[in-house]
């Protein structure tokens, strides 16, 4: 199925299911991805520069765990974006002399990969770079093909945005595809006060309420919908018994919106919600069972100074 067909697909369940929602990767358009690298540099948004701060204070301790004393290691992300923390992770692989290294950037974005490429080419020109422009799950086949010793990573707390069940099922489809010496660099963001984490979801300057919207947007240039923004509203909600903050677009009164492509007339109430995406919050219990429940064994937990985020490396059973 064209990733034009999957679009369509999902957009049309998720508008006419009860309740309406839409799949998070519809926010990694062009526009989309660079609102969501706004993001990370915003003061609320403390996600990206505590997992920065453990990547370089940790780096080299996790390649060493890593690596022993081989002189290669494949690094495989998922969810890719920019890499800018990865490259920090990088740099350290390759620190020795002698050291080789494949970088594997997995993410639906071609324009994110494209310039993580560039820049990763300029900035170390002893890494090969294979980024691969596709769905975790598409890129499941062609990983099969990489040779170990591997470094899976999956951080920025991506695996926040899927229930424990499916992330646990992605990981545990990772490691049986990569048979052999496999590893896992696991982010997840830790529970805290959920007036701290509202904030680092609805921002004063108003960006992630534009990258929320943006799913709309979308929907309007590629499937010729007519939402108008302006009649929907960015909510951050705390839902403590899932231990999540979610994110929904709130329709601020009764309306009717056409999607052309799809012959589709959605319709809302005053104050219905589309549930745009969900950010869950760990504890190290919950990490520990859903790498088990993936096929991978905990090894150690990197901190950032205020323990707000954390960096798991797993080895696979």
């Amino acid at each position: 199925m064209s990733g034009e067909a999957t679009l369509a697909n999902d957009v049309r369940r998720g508008l006419t299911s009860n309740p309406k929602t839409l799949p998070p990767y519809l926010f990694y358009d062009e526009e989309g991805s660079r609102l969501y690298e706004r993001i990370t540099e915003l003061p609320e948004y403390y996600l990206t520069r505590a997992e920065r701060e453990i990547f370089l204070s940790h780096a080299p301790e996790i390649v060493a765990h890593v690596m022993g004393s081989d002189r290669q290691l494949n690094v495989i992300e998922l969810g890719a974006g920019s890499a800018t923390k990865t490259e920090i992770l990088l740099r350290a692989v390759l620190a020795p002399t002698a050291a080789r290294c494949l970088y594997l950037p997995v993410d639906v974005s071609p324009t994110a990969l494209a310039e993580a490429e560039h820049r990763l080419r300029a900035t170390l020109p002893r890494l090969s770079v294979r980024s691969l422009a596709m769905t975790h799950e598409e890129s499941l086949r062609v990983l099969a093909d990489v040779a170990p010793p591997r470094l899976v990573l999956f951080i920025g707390s991506s695996v926040g945005n899927i229930a424990d069940e499916e992330a646990s099922a992605l990981l545990r489809r990772t490691r049986e595809a990569l048979r052999g010496d496999t590893w896992l660099l696991l982010g997840t963001d830790l529970r805290k006060s959920p007036s701290a984490l509202r904030a680092a979801y609805d921002d004063a300057a108003g960006v992630t309420a534009a990258f929320n919207k943006n799913v709309l947007a979308r929907i309007n240039r590629e499937l010729g919908g007519h939402f108008d923004l302006d009649r929907f509203r960015h909510q951050a909600r705390w839902n403590e018994a899932a231990s999540r903050v979610e994110m929904h677009l709130e329709s601020v009164g009764a309306q009717e919106v056409s999607i052309d492509r799809l012959g589709l007339r959605a319709r809302f109430g005053a104050g219905e919600t589309i549930h745009t995406e969900s950010c869950s919050k760990y504890d190290l219990p919950r990490v520990e069972r859903l790498l088990a429940g993936g096929g991978f064994r905990l090894e150690a937990t990197y901190h950032d100074r205020e323990r707000r985020f954390a960096l798991h490396l797993a080895s696979g059973r």
